[in-house]
């Protein structure tokens, strides 16, 4: 098998990471603006790119592990991540393809071979096309506080699903995300801040 469970926890951590770069659109007035504003918001962008920094807070370990990189997405199917430090590695998902590299190590894979990566990676798909109907068919979709403080919970729906991640917390300020919060099943967490690169 080519993916543990652990790994595939660790596809979707990274896949939904990339979510992040793609909060950035034009200021609108706070009473227009809401989950569908949102979902306007997300489906406008075509392309972004941005810095990341991850700690994984493990219950095995006393300090959480701390990786670094880069983002890119590309409407509607691109997705990269690229990790500098500790180590580079690299992960792109174009299509139903994901490919992963480390070194002059690399492995290609069809996502539709792993139906929970796969149902993720279409939800993912639908929140960048603003399609809140496609997002909601995976996750339970709530949206809290203001423009400029607000969070956006996902609950998975499915079982395969619940049975690795709790729940996935956006934090951001109007059109910008600020950080992603990943609650696993088992108890850890990760939590990646991220800066958009300047436009």
């Amino acid at each position: 098998m080519i993916f543990g469970e652990r790994n595939i926890k660790t596809l979707l951590k990274t896949l939904f990471a990339a979510v992040a770069i793609a909060f950035t659109s034009n200021g609108i007035a706070a009473e227009q603006w809401g989950l569908t504003q949102l979902m306007i918001d997300l489906g406008s962008v075509k392309e972004a790119r941005a810095t990341f920094v991850e700690k994984k807070y493990l219950k095995v370990l006393n300090t959480p592990l701390e990786s670094s990189g880069k983002l890119i997405y590309i409407a509607p199917f691109r997705l990269e991540k690229y990790t500098l430090a500790p180590k580079q590695e690299s992960m792109v998902v174009e299509q139903d393809t994901l490919t992963l590299a480390r070194g002059s190590r690399k492995r290609t894979v069809q996502i539709q071979d792993y139906p929970v990566l796969w149902a993720f990676v279409e939800s993912i798909r639908g929140t960048l096309k603003g399609d809140l109907s496609a997002l909601e068919q995976f996750y339970q979709v709530e949206l809290s506080g203001t423009q400029q403080a607000w969070q956006l919970a996902l609950q998975p729906t499915d079982k395969k699903m619940i049975a690795l991640i709790k729940t996935i917390k956006l934090q951001g300020s109007k059109e910008r995300l600020n950080a992603i919060e990943i609650i696993e099943a088992e108890g850890d967490r990760s939590v990646m801040t991220v800066t958009a690169d300047p436009s």
